[in-house]
C-alpha cells in the first residue's frame, strides 16, 4: 500500500499546522504522524503543545508519550517509528499525515541520519554547567574549532544543540556532520507519493500568535506543570526540561527571574526558534509553501487539500 499518499505538513510553532492537520485528517480519513521532539516525552503536555485527549478521541496520533523524560529519544528513533506507523497506517487504507515543527525528524525520514551515541549524562551535565558560567556562545566557538560545518548551522544560542554535537564529537571521536553524511549515503527513504507543505504567516502575525500561544501556555498551568515534573525528582539538566518553556519556567522556580521575566524570555525564545524552524525548512528540498493569512485562509487552504489528495489517491488505485 506504499502508494497511498503520504502528507507531510511543516511549519514554525503556533502557525496552526496542528489544527489544520486534525481537520485533514478528519475529512480525508487520514492519522496523524507526530514530528515534535519534546512531544514524545510524557508528562510534558502543555508546555509543547501536544494534541489533547479530545483531539486525539477524534483522530489516532501516533508517536506521542513514547518516553519518559529521563529517557534517550533520538531522531534515528524517531524515522525508524515513523516509517513503521506510515506503513501500519498506509497498510490499513488511510492516509498518513506526518505534522510537526521539528526539521531535523522530517529530513530523518527522507534523507537519513546516523546512529550516534547515545546521551552521556555526566558530560552534558558538565557541559551545561560551564554553559552556565561562561555562556552558550563560548561552547558554539568550541564547537567551530572541531566541527564548523555543525557550528555554522547552529545558533549560539542553540545550547541544546550545541551540546548534543560536542557530545558527539566527544564521545565518538568524529564531526557529527561526517556521521550524519555517512548516514544519508545509508538511508533507505520512505517509499510512495509524498505531498510536502508548509505554512508560511506574515512574520508580525506569527509573532502575535506566538504571544498568544504563551500567555494560553501560562493559563493552561504550564508553572504547574513544570513544578510537577521537579516534584517527580525529574533532573532540570534533562534535555527535555532544558526546552523551550521549560528552563524558563525552572529558572523563575530557582529564583533567577521574576515571574514576568521568565515569561517575557519565553516569548522571545519562543519568536526566536520560529525564526530557526522557518531558516531550516526553507533549505529543504520539495516543500510547497501556503501563505496564510486572515481567520478564512485555514478552510480555504484545508479544501484545496482535500481536493489534491483525493486526485493523488484516485492515481495510485
Amino acid at each position: 500500500m506504499s502508494s497511498v499518499p503520504l502528507i507531510v505538513l511543516v511549519g514554525p510553532t503556533a502557525s496552526g499546522k496542528s489544527s489544520l492537520a486534525l481537520a485533514l485528517a478528519e475529512r480525508a480519513g487520514g492519522e496523524i504522524v507526530a514530528a515534535d521532539s519534546m512531544q514524545v516525552y510524557r508528562g510534558l503536555d502543555i508546555g509543547t503543545a501536544k494534541p489533547t485527549a479530545e483531539e486525539r478521541g477524534r483522530v489516532p496520533h501516533h508517536l506521542l508519550d513514547l518516553r519518559e523524560p529521563f529517557q534517550p529519544f533520538t531522531a534515528i528513533d524517531y524515522a525508524r517509528l515513523a516509517s513503521a506507523a506510515i506503513a501500519d497506517i498506509r497498510a490499513r487504507g488511510r492516509l498518513p499525515i506526518v505534522v510537526g515543527g521539528t526539521g531535523l525528524y522530517i529530513r530523518s525520514l527522507f534523507r537519513g541520519l546516523f546512529d550516534g551515541p547515545g546521551e552521556i549524562i555526566p558530560l552534558r551535565e558538565t557541559l551545561y554547567r560551564e554553559a552556565e558560567r561562561v555562556g552558550s556562545a563560548t561552547l558554539h566557538r568550541r564547537l567551530e574549532a572541531v566541527d564548523p560545518e555543525t557550528a555554522a548551522a547552529i545558533h549560539p544560542n542553540d545550547l541544546l544543540r550545541i551540546v548534543r554535537a560536542l557530545e558527539v564529537a566527544a564521545v565518538s571521536g568524529r564531526p557529527i556532520s561526517t556521521l550524519r553524511a555517512e548516514g544519508r549515503r545509508n538511508h533507505e527513504p520512505v517509499p510512495g507519493p509524498v505531498l510536502r507543505l508548509g505554512l508560511e504567516w506574515n512574520r508580525q502575525e506569527l509573532y502575535q500568535r506566538i504571544e498568544a500561544r504563551v500567555e494560553a501556555m501560562m493559563a493552561q498551568g504550564l508553572l504547574r506543570e513544570v513544578k510537577n515534573l521537579l516534584d517527580q525528582g525529574y533532573c532540570e539538566t534533562l534535555r527535555p526540561l532544558r526546552a523551550i518553556g521549560y528552563r524558563h519556567m525552572i529558572g523563575y522556580l530557582n529564583g533567577q527571574f521574576r515571574l514576568d521575566e521568565a515569561v517575557a524570555s519565553l516569548k522571545r525564545d519562543t519568536r526566536r526558534y520560529a525564526k530557526r524552524q522557518l531558516t531550516w525548512f526553507h533549505h529543504e528540498d520539495e516543500i510547497e509553501w501556503l501563505p496564510v493569512a486572515g481567520s478564512g485562509a485555514s478552510e480555504q487552504i484545508l479544501r484545496a487539500l482535500v481536493e489534491r489528495i483525493e486526485v493523488a489517491w484516485s492515481r495510485t488505485v
